[in-house]
């Protein structure tokens, strides 16, 4: 006699099928959009603020007598009430300065201070009274926050063509530049923004649309190098400006850039701060070179003071400082080095 038995299933052990999902791949078009919606959003912010500037400068022909020559460049309004960041090489020597807005309106403009050492300057439109047009002061960034690599767009007058945009990339930072006065301008921006006669002292701009730098010059011949002058550094200018009418300042003879700091230096020394300025040379006759400073030093305070670029050691090398003993504080290699330094007057 056979019992029945409850049958139980065999369980399935055949392997599961496993999907793949292939990785999304980027749209070339979405990828497109985004860049033009930045560019243009960007644009849109900026460009009611900046300005174009005719300048009619004095000068002499080549047989010596007085002759006025018509000049220009790029601006743009930094105040509700019309002051203006240009280049000082845009204004310099200038008779009769004429901005002209966005809007169609023209206005006559007088130069507040210009300091040739950075080639920078601001100046005021002569608003009238009556009439007076709704100026849109752009918003400024903070140059510090830079990183290679991230857009920069750039608004003049290339040519006498108003409000033209061209876009590219920050291409490096805490480049140095000679300035038309024949001083070294120090932590420069430089950018493959497209820049031409006419784009001096116009801005350049983040795709958040804000200003980042000042835009100076460009190598002749050379293709997507050109250069800005931070917006921290025109910041101290203008106040500068602002208040004194000129920049007086002291140095201490040395061509420099920001750099960061090696880790273990930072833990060691206890720094408070990640970044120092480093000695590219020494002029000659300097108050560097008389306290032995060398190439490949470091600076890192003065005064006690931390200086983590070279943007805070233009602004503690005030007028105050000439002629007064400075304790100035300089890794050279993995040594910390305590010297004192006089800095001299600037004779621009």
């Amino acid at each position: 006699m056979y019992q029945e038995t409850n049958s139980v299933p065999l369980a399935d052990y055949s392997a599961p099928v496993i999907q793949t999902i292939a990785p999304a791949v980027p749209n070339d078009a979405a990828l497109l959009d985004a860049y033009s919606h930045a560019v243009v959003s960007a644009t849109e912010k900026i460009s009611p603020s900046v300005v174009k500037i005719d300048v009619t400068q004095a000068g002499k022909s080549r047989s010596g007598e007085p002759r006025e020559r018509q000049g220009g460049g790029s601006g743009f309004v930094f105040t509700p009430d019309g002051l203006v960041f240009t280049n000082s090489h845009v204004v310099h020597d200038a008779t009769k300065i004429h901005v002209s807005l966005p809007d169609g309106g023209h206005f006559p403009a007088h130069i507040v201070g210009e300091d040739p050492a950075t080639d920078l300057a601001v100046i005021r439109i002569g608003i009238p009274d009556n009439n007076a047009p709704a100026l849109v002061a752009a918003p400024l960034g903070d140059s510090k926050n830079l990183r290679v690599g991230q857009l920069a767009i750039a608004i003049g007058n290339p040519y006498g063509f108003q409000y033209t945009v061209t876009a590219g990339v920050v291409s490096a930072l805490g480049r140095s530049l000679r300035s038309y006065s024949g001083r070294l301008i120090d932590d420069v921006i430089q950018t493959d923004a497209s820049l031409n006669p006419g784009n001096s002292g116009g801005p350049l701009v983040t795709s958040d649309g804000h200003v980042i730098g000042v835009n100076t010059a460009t190598i002749m011949g050379a293709q997507g190098l050109c250069f800005a002058i931070g917006i921290n550094t025109a910041k101290f200018v203008a106040a500068r400006l602002l208040r004194d009418g000129k920049i007086r300042r002291s140095y201490i003879g040395v061509q420099a850039q920001t750099v960061p700091l090696h880790r273990r230096l930072v833990r060691f020394y206890d720094l408070p701060k990640e970044s120092g300025v480093v000695v590219i040379s020494v002029e000659e006759a300097s108050p560097a070179k008389r306290i032995g400073l060398r190439e490949g030093d470091v600076i890192v305070a003065l005064d006690g003071q931390p200086v983590a670029g070279v943007d805070d050691l233009h602004r503690l090398l005030t007028d105050a400082r000439v002629g007064v003993s400075n304790p100035l504080t300089v890794l050279r290699h993995t040594e910390r080095l305590e010297m004192k330094v006089v800095p001299e007057e600037v004779r621009n």
